[in-house]
């Protein structure tokens, strides 16, 4: 099975022509699924201004890549990559299990990351072992005992109040000078859809915000 990380739907479908064109339609739901789940808790991180990384453990050996499998990891990035993840450190943490660690590259020089922090790092926002995804809790203590920075949670409730405080704007974590490039929701408990999709929602900054 591939470990490419899955697709995050904004809410809503674009609008395909007309003045709206490629504005978000708030009449038709990106999936039925968001539709029946908009009132659940949903947990919301901030969406970080960097490039994906995949940090992959096969059981031996560890590789790193992007969002696919053909992108080009940044040199200076790689460089901290290797340095934050030897080995012996994924052998400690997940043994033989194959597993991926999803997460951002950021910082100078990447997106808009450099201000975020003035040198290049990473920070863990998904983990999968096996073909499990773990829950927050299970994340945030890989993290810790890998000592790497994770995704810090925004909120909790509904796509719409994600939508209201995105629209207000949201100040970032790491800067209360910044706001938040959005977040990304997940249900509770990992709630998939029937054709094994994760089911997840990004709620963009400038897709929302009031101006």
């Amino acid at each position: 099975m591939s470990d490419l990380y899955p697709k995050i739907h904004s809410p809503f479908k674009r609008h395909t022509e007309g003045p709206q064109r490629n504005n978000l339609d708030p009449t038709r739901w990106a999936r039925p699924e968001f539709q029946l789940l908009a009132g659940l808790r949903w947990e919301w991180t901030e969406k970080v201004d960097g490039t994906n990384v995949r940090v992959i453990w096969d059981g031996y050996k560890v590789t790193f890549g992007g969002r696919t499998d053909n992108a080009q990891m940044p040199a200076t990035l790689l460089t901290v990559l290797r340095e934050l993840f030897p080995e012996t450190l994924l052998e400690q943490q997940f043994g033989a299990s194959p597993a991926v660690l999803y997460g951002e590259g950021y910082g100078a020089k990447i997106q808009n990351g450099g201000r975020y922090r003035p040198d290049q790092g990473f920070v863990l926002f998904d983990v999968k072992v096996g073909e499990w995804w773990l829950l927050r809790d299970a994340v945030e203590d890989v993290a810790a005992k890998m000592s790497l920075d994770v995704v810090p949670i925004q909120m909790r409730g509904s796509i719409e109040a994600a939508i209201e405080a995105v629209s207000e704007g949201i100040v970032s974590a790491w800067d209360v000078s910044l706001t938040a490039e959005g977040l990304v929701g997940r249900p509770p408990l990992g709630i998939t859809a029937r054709d094994g999709d994760r089911l997840m929602v990004k709620v963009k900054t400038e897709d929302f915000r009031v101006t």
